[in-house]
C-alpha cells in the first residue's frame, strides 16, 4: 500500500467527518419531526460565527468554540419552538419551506451581522503534520476524525444508556405512543433540534479554519450531508456516519487516480452515489423499509 493512497484515505476520512457532524444533525432533526432542515448548514455558521466574536474578544479558540456550541443549544431549541413546532404536524411540504425560508433568512442575517468578507478562524488543531506507514498525514486531519469519532460514541451512549435518550428515540418512533406514555413530546422535539445546532455548530468551527469563513461556507457541505443521509439512510445515524466517510474517500481517490475528475468535478462522486442507492435500495444502505398496511 503506498503512502499516497494512505494520505488519501485519511485524508477522505477527515473530509467525510465533517461531512458526518453535519449529517448527524440532519438525522437528528429528521428522526424526531420527520422534516429535513434544509436550513441546518446556515445555523451552524451562524454558530460559528458566534464563536469567531468570542475568540476577537479574547477568548481561547476551544473556549469560544464551546462556548458557541453552548449557545447552538439554545438558538435550535428557540428555532424549534418559535417557528418550526407551527408547522410540525402540518403539511410536509409546508414545512421543508419554512426550513428553506430560515435558509435564505439566516444566510441574511449572518451576512448583515459580520459582512460577506471572508474572515479567518483559528484552528482547533496544530498545522503539523505526522507519519504513519511513510505517508505525511496532518495533525487537523487526525483531530478531526477524532473529533467526530468521540461525538458518534456521546451520541450512542446517550441514546442507548440515559433515560433522556429513550425518550428522545421513544418520542422519534411513535409521538403519538409516547404522549400516551406521559412523554412531553414538544420538550423533547426541542432538545432534538437542540442537539443538533450543537452537532452542526461541531461541523462549522471544523469547517471554518479550512476555508474561510463566509455566511455560505457550508453550502457545498450541505450537499454532501444530504448525500451522506440519503445514501446511508434517513433513519440511520450510524448509516449517515459510514456513507460520509466513503464518500469523502472515495471523492479523494477519483480526484487523485481519474484525471477526468480530478479536484474541480469531485461533486460526482456523491451525486452518483446517490443515484446508485436510490436506484438499488431506497431506503438507503442501513435504512429501514417502511411497511404499510392496506
Amino acid at each position: 500500500m503506498s503512502s499516497q493512497f494512505i494520505q488519501l484515505i485519511v485524508d477522505g476520512l477527515a473530509s467525510g467527518s465533517i461531512y458526518a457532524a453535519l449529517a448527524l444533525a440532519i438525522v437528528l432533526v429528521y428522526r424526531a419531526t420527520g422534516l429535513v432542515n434544509f436550513a441546518q448548514g446556515v445555523m451552524a455558521v451562524f454558530s460559528t460565527y458566534i464563536a469567531f466574536t468570542l475568540w476577537r474578544a479574547g477568548l481561547w479558540p476551544i473556549a469560544a468554540i464551546l462556548l458557541a456550541v453552548g449557545v447552538s443549544l439554545v438558538f435550535g431549541a428557540g428555532v424549534e419552538r418559535v417557528v418550526i413546532r407551527r408547522f410540525e404536524r402540518g403539511s410536509v411540504a409546508t414545512a421543508i419551506v419554512v426550513t428553506v425560508g430560515l435558509f435564505v433568512l439566516i444566510q441574511g442575517i449572518s451576512g448583515a451581522i459580520w459582512s460577506y468578507n471572508p474572515l479567518t478562524f483559528p484552528s482547533l488543531f496544530p498545522l503539523s503534520t505526522v507519519k504513519i506507514a511513510g505517508a505525511v498525514i496532518g495533525v487537523r486531519s487526525l483531530g478531526t476524525i477524532a473529533v467526530l469519532v468521540v461525538v458518534v460514541v456521546l451520541l450512542q451512549l446517550l441514546f442507548q444508556k440515559t433515560k433522556l435518550g429513550l425518550a428522545l428515540r421513544a418520542v422519534a418512533d411513535n409521538p403519538e405512543s409516547g404522549s400516551l406514555l406521559g412523554l412531553h413530546v414538544g420538550r423533547l422535539l426541542m432538545i432534538g433540534w437542540a442537539l443538533a445546532a450543537a452537532l452542526g455548530a461541531i461541523a462549522g468551527c471544523l469547517v471554518a479554519p479550512q476555508v474561510f469563513l463566509t455566511p455560505s461556507m457550508l453550502d457545498f457541505v450541505l450537499v454532501y450531508a444530504l448525500a451522506a443521509i440519503i445514501t446511508g439512510g434517513l433513519d440511520s445515524p450510524v448509516g449517515a456516519v459510514i456513507a460520509a466517510w466513503l464518500i469523502g474517500i472515495l471523492e479523494n481517490l477519483a480526484s487523485a487516480y481519474l484525471p477526468v475528475i480530478g479536484d474541480d468535478l469531485k461533486i460526482i462522486v456523491p451525486l452518483l452515489a446517490m443515484f446508485i442507492v436510490l436506484t438499488v435500495r431506497p431506503q438507503g444502505l442501513f435504512g429501514r423499509k417502511e411497511l404499510v398496511r392496506v
